[in-house]
């Protein structure tokens, strides 16, 4: 009620881009519940030809876990994206994941976040397919734009645009 009375926060268009060089896809395509069901919340997935992963958003780095595979960004318009780079790559308990980003760490879009073993992740776990989640989705998003591309670039193409509510 107070926003609404003095205009609290306004709502914000997030450009979001390609976290990795790959194919973006849906979270339909991938295949794991817990993403292609939007458990977590909505966005898309890339399905990488490198190993290099970026920041696909300006903000702050609220959260690296301890086995590296998964990062999670707050941008200044509080929306919360998590990068979770392959699918049951958590039992891998980091083998083939380097960090570069530590929780706190301001971000850019292009700025290096993760770098993992692409050839070790094909073999020990399900896939590499790296689901895009806006896990506060619910919360904060009004509109919902993913776009759909074979050859995005990391740090560069457009992979989703949000705005806020």
């Amino acid at each position: 009620m107070f926003k609404k009375l003095f205009g609290g926060n306004k709502s914000v268009e997030e450009q979001f881009v390609a976290p990795l060089t790959g194919k973006v896809v849906s979270l339909d395509d991938v295949p794991d519940p817990v993403f292609s069901q939007r458990m977590m919340g909505n966005g898309v997935a890339v399905e990488p030809t490198d190993g290099k992963v970026v920041s696909p958003i300006a903000g702050e780095v609220v959260q690296v876990f301890p086995t590296k595979h998964a990062v999670g960004i707050k941008t200044k318009s509080g929306v919360e994206v998590l990068v979770h780079i392959g699918l049951e790559t958590v039992s891998m308990e980091g083998e083939g994941f380097e960090g570069h980003v530590s929780a706190g760490d301001r971000v850019r879009p292009g700025d290096p976040l993760i770098t993992f073993d692409m050839d070790l992740v094909n073999e020990k776990a399900k896939s590499t397919t790296t689901p895009v989640i806006i896990t506060n989705f619910d919360e904060v998003v009004e509109h919902f734009e993913p776009s759909y591309n074979e050859t995005a670039t990391a740090g560069e193409t457009g992979i989703m645009t949000v705005k806020t509510k």
